[in-house]
Order: structure tokens, then C-alpha cells, then sequence
């Protein structure tokens, strides 16, 4: 043979390969996370990785685009019927995974399943639930709401907020809705196991759930029978990698298709390297919970015995001695924005002119001083390391920020599945957390973490500082039952400066996403940071 045909017949059987190769891969991609779901479970706790998780395999009633705008998930139609009434109508031929028909007794169970749930964190999930009076379902597609107060972000509250599971998951006679003698559940109810090893994971959504491995990975298979636009892959992978070194080495060498949150310093690298990033600004807030309401936390210590935090100008002070700018610059690498409120500039309910949080030690020291800790305190810092971006190197910075105004400062970093928890059962004095306003106002945040814990109205159920202000709550809960939108901005308004007056959260700065993938594919930026593998797609022509 010639070697130049030997030549031609070798290059384009080599085309050829990467061709086949090309379609090979295309039904598999596999996404490197930064931080790992901590279950299976659709109503286990409410994080964004979670719910990211489930949307693959479970849906909601309504749901999101990536920009935030309500759209109709599993419900076509929502409307006010009156002040205590909502009404919705859901999406006619959807079945679930198992081949069973999607009904409103789903959804008439999911809601019982979220109030029955003792399994979950945080009272995840009964945001919405634990204000229903009645779940009325005249018909197969009709499922109407009924509240005790006006509650006008029903809608809101309901987007991504009830992942929708089959009834049949359980044993149980006629569903009503009569949460505390169990709906008429005559078995054990659904444990988080359950969902984890696959059993119960039986959902309306694009994917199932082929495994669920802490540690090691998640497999979904694509979700032939689905009622949707098919996604393009047939197989996803989740590989949680909390490093980005790892992570961004894992995506140049073709191990990942796709990566969450590289650094920023490494983005031109990704572009000199031919692959491609999307950088896209969250609603997330990141902060600090101070531990208020108790006279003796577990992790401060002061000479007078006192817990220091439950003073304001202790609270002002470590509020002036952060420099959100500088953590802006060299932890976040341009990637986040300074907060100095609880919500983004411009959201329903924010300051319109909000003051910045000056950079001010010499402030903080006088104020300390005049709390009388002139030579400060012990205090420890309680964070994650593995779930918000830059979490342990921003509590490490934040740390050396308190020492310089003579706060004593230890640093407790975890990972996420053992620090929920323990937030959860008020374990720290001085806590890390994150939360996206989902609803789009700045009642949202105010509900959970803010508003005085009352838990049968879902008020305060994160409310894990025990912060308490009679005037706010005045004015919140007015705001929340107030329909007129003009009226209701104005109160929600009022309520954010009362709180940021009264500083119970430190709020440090809101994050940008940022998504690294390879080239031929596209990828959109989620602000509610939800990495999709349905929101994955190849490019044009590829």
C-alpha cells in the first residue's frame, strides 16, 4: 500500500473514531460540584443543591426560569379566588416515572408528606404548607389552597417550593388533608433512606435516579417516558470535587464536561485553553447569624459573664470592622458584591439608597468600648468549608478582621453535612449562612431568619440567633398579608431598615456563579445558582 493512501485511510478512520467517539460521549456528561446534595430526599433540607438535585427527578407546581421569572411547572394555572383562597389547575397527561398518572392526590400527599416529615432539617419545606387551613381536590387536576390570613406569595412561595412525589411511595387509605392524624397514611411514612438508595425516588421529572452515593457521585438516566423537552443527555454524572484545583484540572484534562464554580483567577487559563466559563450574579446573600436571644452562648466568652452579642453596639462594632471590599478583591476575585442590606439593590422590598457599611476599626474599637469590652472577648466562628464559595478562606478573613479590634477569635470550619445539622440545633454562637431570595422580595429571607420564630406560621423556623423586635414584626407580618404590591414594598421597606438598624444578621456580600465547560457545549447561568443538566446543551453544529 502506498503511504500516502495508507496515510488518507488512517486519517479518516481516525475522523471517523472521534466522530463515533463524539456521539458516544454526547449521551454522557458528567459535571464536577463544588458542594455535594446531602440527600436524595426532595424534602429532606432546603439548599440550593438539594433542590437542584431534585429538579432533575422531581417537579414543582410552578416553577423558574433562569432569570427568576415564574413559569408553569406541574401547574398550568394559579389564580386568587379570594383573600384565603388559591386556586390551580395541574398539567394533564404527566405520568411519573413508574408509569403511574399524576394526579392532585400527589399533591395533596406531598403536602401531607412535608408536615409529617420528622426526618427533615429546618422545617424544610412547610414554608408554605404549615399556613394551609384546607387542601381541597374537587378533581384530578384541580387542587385548591385555602389560608387563614391572606398570604399573596402563594405563588411565589410555591415555586420550587413542593417537590411533587408519588402517593403510592406509602400505604394509606383516602388522602384528606388532616396533617396531624395523617392524612389518612395507615403505613410508616418515607424516611430519607429511602429516597437515597432509589426506593421512593419516583418523580414527573426529565431524569431518575440511578444511584446516590455520599462522597462518590450521583447517576441519573434519562426519563424516557417524560411529559417535558427530553434533555439531551441520557446519562449524567455528579462528582462532588470540593477543590477548584481539582476541579479545574478535572475539566482540561476531559475527566468533567463541566464544572461549578472555578476560580476566578483561573478563568484565563479556561479561555487560552479553548474551553469556555459563564459568570452570572445570584440572589444569594452570604452572612454571619449572631446568637442573640440566649443570655450564655456556648461559644463566647467575656470577663463579665455576659453573652456580649446580645449587645447593639457589640453587634454595630463587628459589623464597621469588615472590609467587604478587600474580601470582594482578593478572596472572591471580583466575584461577588459588597452587601450592606439583606437583599440585592433594586428587589421588591430593598432600600432604594442603601448606606454603605463603612470600613471603620477604630469605630468598632470605640463602640466596644463603650459596651464595655474595651479589651474585647472570646468568640468562635462557626462556617462551612465546602458549600458556599470561598466559605472557610471568608471566615478566616472576617476572624482576622474581629482580631484587629481585640476580639479573641477561634475559627470552626466543617463540612456541610455536619454543620447543618448542628446550626440547626443552635450549636453555635456565631454562624455562617447563605440563602437566595427565591420569591423575588425581600420577605423571604426576613420569614426564616429574621421574623421572631413562631412555627406554626413558618416564621423565623431559621431563626437560629433568636433575634426578636417587636417593631419589626409589627410591620413584617402587616406587609406579608398586605395584597396592593405599592403598599406592601413600602412596609417591607420599613422592615429592612428596622432590621439593619438592629443588625441580627452580618451580611458579607452576595455571590456570583460561575459555571467552566468544554468547548461545543453551552451552558445557562442560573441566578438561583441551580447547575442543571437540562440547562446544559451542545453548541450549534457540534
Amino acid at each position: 500500500m502506498k503511504p500516502q493512501l495508507r496515510l488518507a485511510l488512517f486519517t479518516v478512520g481516525t475522523s471517523l473514531a472521534v466522530a463515533l467517539g463524539g456521539i458516544s460521549q454526547a449521551q454522557t456528561l458528567t459535571i464536577a460540584l463544588s458542594s455535594e446534595p446531602t440527600a436524595a430526599d426532595p424534602h429532606y433540607h432546603k439548599q440550593t443543591q438539594n433542590d437542584a438535585l431534585a429538579a432533575h427527578v422531581f417537579e414543582s407546581l410552578i416553577n423558574r426560569t433562569a432569570d427568576m421569572k415564574m413559569i408553569p411547572g406541574l401547574a398550568t394555572s394559579w389564580e386568587n379566588v379570594d383573600d384565603l383562597t388559591w386556586k390551580l389547575k395541574l398539567r394533564e397527561g404527566v405520568n411519573f416515572s413508574n408509569g403511574k398518572p399524576f394526579t392532585a392526590q400527589d399533591v395533596l400527599f406531598s403536602i401531607c408528606r412535608t408536615l409529617n416529615n420528622k426526618g427533615n432539617i429546618s422545617a424544610s419545606y412547610t414554608t408554605v404548607t404549615k399556613l394551609l387551613t384546607d387542601v381541597q381536590t374537587p378533581d384530578d387536576h384541580t387542587v385548591i389552597l385555602k389560608t387563614a390570613e391572606p398570604f399573596p406569595l402563594m405563588p411565589a412561595e410555591l415555586a420550587r417550593q413542593l417537590p411533587v412525589i408519588w402517593n403510592g411511595i406509602v400505604e394509606h387509605g383516602a388522602l384528606t388533608f388532616a396533617p396531624k392524624e395523617g392524612c389518612g397514611v395507615t403505613g410508616p411514612w418515607p424516611a430519607v433512606a429511602d429516597f437515597n438508595n432509589g426506593k421512593f425516588a419516583i418523580g414527573t421529572g426529565p431524569y431518575t435516579l440511578k444511584s446516590y452515593v455520599k462522597g462518590t457521585g450521583i447517576e441519573l438516566e434519562r426519563n424516557e417516558n417524560y411529559w417535558g423537552t427530553k434533555p439531551e443527555w441520557k446519562t449524567v454524572k455528579f462528582v462532588p470535587v470540593p477543590s477548584a484545583g481539582p476541579r479545574l484540572t478535572g475539566l482540561l484534562s476531559g475527566d468533567f464536561d463541566v464544572i461549578e464554580n472555578p476560580a476566578a483567577r483561573d478563568l484565563p487559563r479556561l479561555k487560552d485553553g479553548g474551553f469556555e466559563y459563564i459568570a452570572t450574579p445570584s440572589t444569594r446573600l452570604v452572612f454571619f447569624q449572631l446568637d442573640i436571644g440566649r443570655d450564655t452562648s456556648p461559644f463566647v466568652k467575656a470577663a463579665d459573664g455576659k453573652n456580649p452579642l446580645q449587645d447593639l453596639r457589640v453587634r454595630k462594632a463587628i459589623n464597621m470592622a469588615i472590609d467587604r471590599k478587600v474580601i470582594q478583591d482578593r478572596i472572591m476575585d471580583g466575584l461577588s458584591t459588597p452587601a450592606y442590606q439583606y437583599m440585592p439593590d433594586g428587589m421588591f422590598g430593598a432600600l432604594p439608597n442603601a448606606p454603605e457599611i463603612k470600613y471603620d476599626p477604630e469605630g468598632a474599637k470605640k463602640l466596644l468600648a463603650e459596651a464595655g469590652y474595651p479589651d474585647g472577648f472570646e468568640l468562635t466562628l462557626s462556617s462551612t468549608n465546602n458549600r458556599y464559595v470561598n466559605d472557610g478562606q471568608v471566615t478566616q478573613a472576617v476572624a482576622q478582621y474581629l482580631s484587629r479590634i481585640g476580639i479573641k477569635v477561634h475559627v470552626d470550619a466543617m463540612t456541610a453535612s455536619i454543620y447543618f445539622p448542628k446550626r440547626a440545633k443552635r450549636e453555635f454562637s456565631f454562624a455562617m449562612g447563605g440563602w437566595p431570595s427565591e420569591t423575588g422580595e425581600a420577605s423571604a429571607l426576613f420569614q426564616l431568619w429574621v421574623a421572631s420564630t413562631d412555627a406554626p406560621k413558618s416564621l423565623g423556623t431559621s431563626n437560629y440567633g433568636g433575634f426578636s423586635n417587636a417593631e419589626f414584626d409589627k410591620v413584617y407580618r402587616q406587609a406579608i398579608m398586605t395584597v396592593d404590591p405599592v403598599k406592601r414594598e413600602k412596609l417591607l421597606q420599613q422592615a429592612t431598615q428596622i432590621a439593619l438598624d438592629n443588625v441580627p444578621l452580618i451580611p458579607l456580600h452576595f455571590e456570583s456563579s460561575v459555571w467552566g465547560f468544554r468547548k461545543g457545549l453551552t451552558y445557562e447561568g442560573r441566578r438561583d445558582q441551580y447547575t442543571l443538566a437540562m440547562s446544559v446543551h451542545q453548541a450549534a453544529g457540534k
